[in-house]
């Protein structure tokens, strides 16, 4: 009620806590995410999607690559209001993200606690815009991604999208190439690229970002 109160929830988020009051076993988070509404935020403490999006915000604006600006200009200090969206996981996060979320180390660590604390809370899924026969018949089953920012993310954008990128280890992502430019940030590595087809394949530590151009 003193949320309520103070301007900090609307009707519409007391009527989810309300409901789930009454229930032990049910989480208002599920109802507020049913529903559509803004997951409030806890006195004095960041919310954990937001907190993410800081913590990433601030890695991404040491990186040193060609689309530097661009990617600045798509990262205010504020994202806005988070928009709920439906949590789900899958067996690729379930058993990949604990082990590479620690072969970041010591020197990311507060991005690292940023990601596992909040990952609960975003909608994980495999990316389906390539064919399997093109892409590769183990990808599909082998990567999930979740949005930070975007269109229909916690935070909305448009035409910019802010995420993350799970692939589990051996797992090759065909070439291939779009019109819109992108920035790799890789938190763990070795990882290995190459820029066309028939080219080696380069390997790069972690952190080293990879900028691709339009169409590359």
């Amino acid at each position: 009620m003193a949320l309520y109160r103070d301007g900090a929830i609307s009707a519409e988020v007391l009527e989810v806590y309300r409901i789930a009051s009454a229930h032990d076993a049910r989480d208002p988070l599920e109802g507020l995410r049913d529903r559509g509404l803004p997951l409030p935020a806890h006195p004095g403490q960041e919310p954990l999607v937001k907190a993410l999006y800081l913590a990433a915000r601030d890695y991404l604006l040491t990186l040193d690559h060609p689309g530097a600006a661009e990617v600045r200009a798509g990262l205010p200090a504020d994202p806005g209001s988070e928009q709920a969206v439906t949590a789900r996981t899958t067996a690729v996060v379930d058993r990949w993200l604990g082990p590479a979320l620690q072969a970041m180390g010591d020197s990311q660590r507060p991005l690292a606690q940023a990601i596992g604390a909040a990952a609960g809370q975003l909608e994980w899924a495999p990316y389906s815009g390539y064919p399997p026969d093109e892409i590769g018949p183990q990808f599909p089953a082998g990567h999930a991604a979740a949005s930070i920012m975007g269109g229909a993310a916690p935070f909305a954008a448009r035409d910019f999208d802010l995420g993350l990128f799970l692939i589990a280890p051996h797992v090759l992502y065909r070439d291939h190439n779009h019109a819109a430019p992108e920035l790799y940030a890789p938190l763990t590595g070795p990882h290995g690229w190459r820029f066309a087809p028939g080219r080696p394949l380069i390997l790069k530590p972690a952190h080293q970002p990879v900028w691709n151009p339009p169409h590359q």
